[in-house]
């Protein structure tokens, strides 16, 4: 796509302090970094937000409180939500969630940032939007990996939903609300995530599910599958907060522990079955089920 006019493109990154409103849209793994190397050009009034979709790997901290470490005292909120970037340049209807502690601001991106084709909803749970951003790509290759190995549309819609179990435990379980997963950032954005090509993430699924070896993927590819670390780095998450992610977990095995795939498969379907609903004061507290 052409830049439209009235966007530069610069590496200037004190040139790119500049303005009304920064996006910091940057891999995950790179977002300290970036964040330091930009905070002696940012001034203390001037909001930033971050559209990073991931978790630090060595830390397992949210992209949310990195930016929020290595940016002290500047006002920061965090977008979420299903958004192919190549949609959403060429102008064609996209709804995103604009999450912030400080709701004043959050109206102000909203207002600043909406128009008729890109419709943003503002909420307070950054938590909440910081990991449905970061587990729907872990998810996405996993359903990637149910088409690439052809087990079929029933699979992959067990899997989403499973996959989104498992995220509204991690969410409550570390502060924030299980209707924000339901959402925009949650739902919306692991549906497109998890069902089309276009994603990254999903594409690396298939590759695997098909027999390819993740170096080799990678290998040829010049993006960045933010679920590749992300897969890592939220299994640390939930380890210290003692919540089960059986598919996330199966996921990290098959990148990170070389598991045969046909055995994370196989281990998968001989889970124990257990109840659907899960009681509402369990969930309250981010007990396992």
């Amino acid at each position: 796509l052409d830049i439209p006019p009235g966007i530069e493109a610069t590496t200037d990154i004190a040139r790119a302090a500049q303005g009304e409103l920064i996006f910091l849209n940057v891999p995950a793994q790179y977002l300290r970094g970036v964040c330091r190397q930009i905070r002696p050009h940012w001034r203390n009034d001037l909001p930033g937000v971050i559209c990073t979709k991931g978790i630090e790997t060595n830390s397992s901290a949210l992209s949310c409180e990195v930016a929020a470490e290595e940016l002290p005292g500047v006002p920061l909120a965090i977008l979420g939500g299903p958004t192919f970037a190549a949609e959403v340049a060429k102008g064609m209807p996209t709804a995103v969630t604009v999450a912030c502690a400080d709701t004043l601001l959050g109206r102000r991106i909203v207002e600043t940032v909406g128009s008729s084709t890109f419709r943003p909803y503002a909420s307070d749970d950054v938590v909440g939007v910081a990991l449905g951003g970061a587990v729907k790509n872990v998810l996405a290759i996993a359903c990637g990996v149910v088409e690439g190995r052809a087990l079929g549309d029933n699979a992959r819609a067990a899997l989403i939903t499973r996959g989104l179990a498992e995220l509204t435990r991690l969410v409550v379980a570390r502060g924030g609300r299980a209707e924000t997963c339901a959402g925009l950032s949650g739902l919306g954005d692991l549906v497109l995530t998890a069902s089309s090509l276009q994603s990254r993430n999903y594409s690396l699924g298939f590759a695997i599910g098909q027999g390819r070896k993740l170096a080799e993927i990678m290998g040829q590819r010049r993006s960045v599958a933010e679920g590749v670390p992300t897969a890592a780095a939220v299994l640390g998450l939930a380890a210290r907060l003692k919540v089960e992610l059986p598919i996330c977990s199966a996921v990290a095995g098959l990148l990170h522990r070389s598991v045969d795939l046909q055995e994370t498969i196989r281990a998968l379907l001989a889970r124990p079955f257990k109840d659907e609903l899960i009681p509402a004061a369990n969930a309250a507290s981010g007990s396992r089920r």
